[in-house]
């Protein structure tokens, strides 16, 4: 039998640096040296873009030992111009399950994230009750914010 195992999700950035910063700050993600810089013949051919360079880094990810979040920059950026919305088809978005919801929101905003909808609180018989959001980080990449109680 094959083992498969998940080891991480990417995020295409504009800038991976503070992209980085703010799942630092706002998840408590922490840096997993070493910094990514590739580029030549072989990335090129695993692309499938010309001359490309990626710049960034990997985060561990709170809560999820040995899994990460990828955040890379790619240059040339070739969708540059497409404008992310909670619907479209592929990756809808992250979740973070934290103690405080409103807090980790707050969070968000103060550091150039911000809301999508409002926050809601639901009750379920069989499973407790559910606080949750959806919030838009720096880049406009989404993010479920809940607490399950």
């Amino acid at each position: 039998m094959n083992e498969i195992k998940y080891v991480h999700t990417n995020i295409i950035a504009e800038d991976w640096r503070k992209l980085s910063d703010f799942y630092i700050e706002v998840f408590n993600c922490t840096l997993l040296p070493p910094e990514r810089h590739l580029s030549g013949d072989w990335v090129t051919e695993l692309t499938g873009i010309e001359a490309v360079h990626i710049d960034g880094v990997h985060l561990k990810l709170p809560g999820a030992e040995g899994v990460t979040l990828e955040i890379f920059q790619i240059m040339p950026s070739p969708n540059a111009q497409l404008v992310p919305v909670i619907n479209r088809k592929g990756l809808g978005h992250l979740a973070f399950h934290v103690s405080n919801v409103q807090a980790v929101l707050q969070k968000v905003i103060e550091n150039g994230g911000a809301p999508l909808g409002e926050v809601i609180v639901r009750k379920y018989e069989s499973m407790g009750t559910l606080t949750a959001v959806y919030a838009k980080d720096p880049e406009g990449n989404f993010i479920e914010i809940q607490n399950w109680a």
